[in-house]
């Protein structure tokens, strides 16, 4: 089932953002691309706002966001009310965030995983549906904290 998908990027991994993003519509997917190109620079936290924004506004299914680590995306994306973003370094995590946790966005390091790898792991994050049930409860209680604890 093909999902429009935002995806950005920081200097960290343009080249891998737009190996992904071709790799992503190859399977048919729409990618809404708010990352930057080879040789450009931003901040992080821009781009994972500009990408989380899609998200939860409607504009697209999911996210991808690509930095050294996947750490600091995760951090700012998971910023913004409605977010679920996951940091995962290999493909059952990424799978498994989308099935247990209901994520809406990947985060991946291009310093810390190869390109195949991350193939694999975008494709199952896509692919994947959350599974509900038993889960959804604790989904429920990420949400409660969330909305508790924004000011």
């Amino acid at each position: 089932m093909s999902k429009v998908i935002a995806m950005g990027c920081d200097h960290g991994g343009p080249e891998f953002k737009n190996e992904l993003k071709a790799y992503l519509e190859g399977l048919g997917n729409t990618v809404i691309d708010c990352g930057i190109q080879p040789g450009e620079a931003v901040d992080y936290p821009e781009k994972a706002f500009e990408v989380a924004s899609k998200v939860v506004s409607g504009e697209a299914e999911l996210g991808i966001l690509v930095c050294g680590t996947g750490i600091g995306m995760s951090m700012a994306a998971n910023k913004v009310k409605g977010i679920r973003a996951a940091a995962c370094s290999e493909v059952y995590s990424a799978k498994l965030t989308r099935i247990h946790n209901n994520a809406n966005i990947l985060c991946l390091g291009a310093r810390v995983i190869g390109i195949e790898t991350a193939k694999l792991m975008v494709e199952e994050f896509v692919n994947a549906e959350f599974e509900g049930g038993r889960h959804q409860r604790r989904v429920d209680l990420i949400t409660k904290i969330e909305q508790e604890n924004s000011l």
